[in-house]
């Protein structure tokens, strides 16, 4: 490759590695100061009550605690880096502080200090559920060794260093503060403390621990009475159990927020109980795909709520999330049972997304909320339906490690295909180092995401889309510097003379890296699909499909390497450099859609089939992506036809110029 060409790969790998690390830079972002404006305004939502009623003061102390903790919020939230959204929330937090100090009504307050809080925990990713079901034993033995001192035996507040503490420990049996509170929100208490007050942070305990405390303090407020009619509804009630897929829905669940869909007693009821046995909702969810679809409809619901509101910013985020963190993580089940509502349901998706963007009319905006709304009830009856399951997960388990196999194969076997031609042998251990290391670095992504942390929709698309315009870039030099190849005739002299200055150990490295970069975006899209597809039930028919898959790929890569040896070397060099070439068009598109799926690239919707292995996507980011890379791939082979033409051919040419 010449230096130019090399200068560019490298400009362009460059660039990949400074965007990756910028993102990397922006996820460990907002940590302290976010969580603790959160628990402000939560404990802002839940004690406004006893401060201020009918807009006249009843304690002293307690509105000006009002007025110090939302003076707090607006200074944290100012102090955070700016953002998508962050104006907006600035502005909230200072309308908040406006209403405290004008007196206004209680639920208006708690309406207003909820909705930011619930923008705050989405926007800055703070943990919002256990990672295993809570201990109850092991918090009531915390609560006794920790709490009893300031809040009493029983969480009434009395306990023997209440006495003289302003403001006064929190009564966890008062039953007008208790309905406002949940699980998350003691849980962030604990963790962080409260500034203002006498509580401290928890932090040196586990996580569990602190999990396990804030479940316990927060069943503190129900009898046993209402904890067996909670139980007796559970039992009875699907539409229930439906509001609560999993230990996160709990968390974040208040007694006030569930009184307004299933009435006051009813609710009292179900969080008396739930609060007792969170081990209910874990063994009551029947499958992820519950979850996320309803993760998907929470996130909606929010989306249309900001935009009304006027935060297009925030309506744009949340739409985003309720694809990424939602619907994705069920595309693999979803597409081998109904492909064609799955393919609806990205339209759907992406078309609210655009209206937000482009600032269409509210109605329209809802109306197409709404019919995303009804794709995602049609989902869930096509996930619940598990008559074809075991089909559908062998069929779904093939075709995910054929399609992204097949494309990792045919840039792999190319490159080895290429060497064996070129007679240089030596330098195919760099190919193969980088898709082994590729694999591993997959098993490794595999532990991480399974066992360490969870692997975001934007940061698993925009791995997937900055990778693959990097493999994209670095094909297209490869395929155009190779068609240049295969116009020079007389091609064994050509190359017994100049492969070894062309393949210097430079080009071996970029070998390595454009072999690891191509396998590892398959291998980590792939690992993904598996993660959300993997269940008991069908393991074994996930196994076999991956096993036929992996027979088909051993197949594929042998009659590759068969026909590379078999063509005469300048057809086979004109027919990589055109396969190729294509290949850096599908992966241009691939990769402007995941980056705009990762909110990264903005979306303007272009009547045009999506067709996945083409790597067309319905927008025109993509589209004209993939038209000017086709452009650049043709404009050099044509440049390279007439270079070849201008030029001697090899037996006119003096030998000692070879």
């Amino acid at each position: 490759m010449s230096p130019i060409a090399w200068r560019c790969v490298l400009s362009a790998l460059l660039a990949v590695v400074g965007l990756a690390s910028a993102c990397s830079a922006r996820a460990a972002d907002p940590a302290a100061e976010a969580r603790q404006a959160w628990q402000l305004l939560d404990y802002i939502a839940v004690d406004y009550p006893a401060a201020i009623q009918n807009g006249e003061v009843v304690d002293a102390g307690e509105y000006a605690e009002m007025r110090e903790f939302t003076a707090s919020v607006s200074a944290k939230l100012a102090a955070l880096p700016p953002g998508a959204g962050h104006a907006a929330r600035l502005a909230k937090a200072k309308q908040l502080e406006g209403l405290v100090a004008e007196r206004a009504d209680a639920e208006q307050i708690a309406r207003s200090a909820g909705a930011l809080a619930s923008e705050l925990l989405t926007v800055y990713k703070i943990e919002a559920a256990p990672a295993a079901v809570p201990d109850l034993a092991r918090g009531a033995a915390l609560y006794a060794q920790q709490c009893t001192a300031c809040h009493g035996a029983t969480g009434r507040g009395d306990g023997p260093a209440a006495a003289g503490m302003d403001p006064p420990p929190i009564a966890f049996t008062d039953a007008d503060r208790a309905k406002h509170r949940s699980p998350l929100s003691l849980y962030q208490v604990i963790s962080q403390g409260l500034p203002g007050t006498a509580m401290m942070s928890y932090a040196h305990l586990s996580n569990d621990d602190r999990w396990a405390l804030a479940y316990y303090t927060g069943g503190l407020a129900y009898d046993a009475a209402a904890r067996e009619q909670g139980a007796a509804i559970w039992a009875d009630d699907d539409q229930v159990r439906r509001v609560f897929p999993d230990l996160a829905a709990l968390s974040g669940a208040t007694e006030a927020d569930l009184s307004k869909t299933l009435g006051a007693d009813r609710a009292r009821a179900i969080i008396a109980y739930l609060r007792g046995e969170p081990s209910a909702v874990a063994a009551s969810s029947p499958v992820n795909s519950n979850a996320s679809l309803a993760l998907a409809r929470q996130r909606l619901q929010q989306s249309v709520a900001a935009y009304r509101s006027g935060d297009r910013g925030q309506a744009s985020a949340l739409a985003l999330s309720a694809y990424l963190d939602g619907v994705e993580p069920v595309e693999p089940q979803l597409g081998s049972r109904d492909r064609k509502l799955l393919r609806q349901i990205e339209s759907a998706m992406a078309t609210l997304r655009a209206r937000i963007g482009e600032g269409a009319p509210t109605s329209a905006v809802e109306a197409q909320a709404a019919a995303v709304g009804q794709l995602l009830d049609r989902s869930e009856s096509a996930l619940a339906d598990r008559s074809n399951s075991t089909t559908a997960a062998f069929l779904g388990s093939f075709t995910i490690l054929l399609r992204e196999g097949v494309e990792a194969l045919l840039i792999v076997i190319g490159m080895i295909a290429f060497l064996r031609k070129a007679e240089r042998r030596d330098v195919l251990p760099y190919v193969h180092a980088g898709w082994i290391g590729a694999l591993l670095a997959g098993g490794v992504t595999w532990a991480i995401a399974t066992y360490a942390v969870s692997i975001s929709g934007a940061e698993r698309e925009a791995t997937e889309g900055l990778s693959a315009l990097f493999a994209a870039i670095a094909l297209l030099s490869v395929g155009i510097w190779m068609h240049q190849k295969s116009m020079a005739g007389r091609w064994q002299q050509y190359l017994q003379e100049k492969m070894s200055a062309a393949l210097t150990r430079r080009s071996a490295t970029f070998l390595f890296v454009l072999s690891f970069v191509a396998v590892y975006r398959e291998v980590f899209e792939t690992i993904l699909f598996y993660a959300a597809m993997w269940n008991e039930q069908d393991s074994s028919a996930i196994l076999a499909g991956l096993g036929l898959g992996l027979a088909v790929l051993a197949v594929i890569a042998f009659a590759l390497l068969r026909l590379g040896t078999r063509l005469p070397i300048g057809q086979f060099f004109r027919f990589s450099s055109i396969l190729i070439a294509v290949l850096a068009v599908v992966l241009v598109g691939k990769g402007v859609a995941a980056l705009q799926e990762a909110g990264w690239i903005s979306q303007a919707l272009a009547a045009v089939p999506q067709i996945e292995w083409l790597g067309l996507y319905p927008t025109w980011q993509s589209i004209l992506a993939q038209i000017a890379v086709a452009a650049i791939a043709v404009l050099g082979f044509v440049a390279n036809a007439r270079g070849a033409k201008a030029m001697p051919s090899a037996h006119e040419r003096p030998r000692g110029n070879a």
